[in-house]
């Protein structure tokens, strides 16, 4: 009788990934895996293009076979900033196949908001372990940015001030780091004035002025920010997140409450959970998972337990 094929670990990275990160520390962050997941096969793809990054992913998926070899899976891994998060969770999201997480990036958000180790090895290590949780996605349907028309998004659709900034921070050419959203911050609140929503939630339509409008699966974005303190990623819920206008210095003081969700105790936020949400309005454009999503209308659904992601 022939012996049966080992699992397999397919590793996707983006090696220049914060600033060649990724490619710096991935010989350290396999001879983690090898060591902690003997029996296992590695296969490692350095991804040259976005397009090979999405291909690979997708493979990976597609070939991974059923059921356990020897208590594990075959998996998908994969490695570098929030887009390659984002490549990742749209090729396993609705199938069996664990999603791993190493993240090496500048944002690194969705690692934080399912509670992954910003540290690459200790990422490894909890792949290593095989603990895992099936956790929620979000679904956005439109005309999306390359001419899809619906994606799984893992941490936040932003659509207001927020999504102005991280535009203009993913446009900056100048590797400023972790400051570039605080710099991108200030830039746009110059001549920031309230954006005009029509919004459904659950089936009842708001028309409203606002800051910004945040829904969210996890709730971390713009390297750290909690936009919704208390999320949940099993809970089969999106988080709505409302600040109503108010004046840029209320606005400039809010934003570094963002950090550690204090900005919620203010009277002009406003938190709602949906399982749908539908976004509209004039010139507002969607951007998640730190990439762009696409021009508004936005229709975003709740996937409850839509992914297994190993977790601590």
């Amino acid at each position: 009788m022939a012996a049966a094929a080992l699992p397999t670990a397919t590793v996707v990275v983006n090696p220049t990934a914060g600033r060649g990160k990724a490619g710096r520390v991935l010989p350290t962050v396999l001879r983690e895996l090898l060591k902690g997941m003997p029996g296992v096969s590695l296969r490692v793809h350095q991804a040259t293009s976005y397009e090979e990054a999405r291909l690979r992913c997708v493979d990976a998926v597609e070939s991974a076979r059923p059921g356990a070899h020897g208590g594990r899976r075959d998996c998908l891994i994969v490695m570098g900033g929030d887009g390659m998060m984002a490549l990742g969770l749209n090729a396993a999201g609705g199938s069996e196949v664990p999603l791993g997480l190493v993240p090496a990036g500048t944002g690194n958000d969705f690692c934080r908001g399912v509670g992954v180790p910003a540290n690459p090895v200790k990422a490894a290590r909890v792949i290593a372990a095989g603990g895992t949780v099936r956790m929620d996605l979000m679904q956005v349907d439109g005309a999306l940015t390359g001419g899809a028309t619906r994606r799984l998004v893992g941490s936040v659709v932003s659509t207001g001030y927020d999504s102005l900034v991280n535009r203009r921070a993913n446009r900056m050419t100048v590797p400023i780091g972790p400051v570039a959203y605080a710099y991108a911050a200030l830039a746009e609140l110059a001549d920031f004035e309230p954006l005009r929503y029509d919004l459904l939630l659950d089936g009842v339509r708001r028309k409203q002025t606002a800051m910004l409008v945040g829904v969210a699966n996890s709730g971390v974005f713009g390297g750290g920010m909690r936009i919704a303190p208390g999320y949940s990623i099993t809970d089969g819920l999106l988080d709505v997140t409302i600040i109503h206008p108010v004046s840029r210095a209320t606005l400039l003081r809010l934003l570094p409450l963002m950090f550690n969700g204090g900005f919620v105790k203010d009277p002009a936020v406003e938190r709602v959970r949906v399982s749908k949400v539908t976004i509209d309005g004039p010139g507002l454009f969607g951007m998640a998972d730190g990439e762009a999503l696409g021009p508004v209308p936005l229709v975003c659904t709740s996937l409850p337990a839509h992914l297994t992601v190993f977790v601590p």
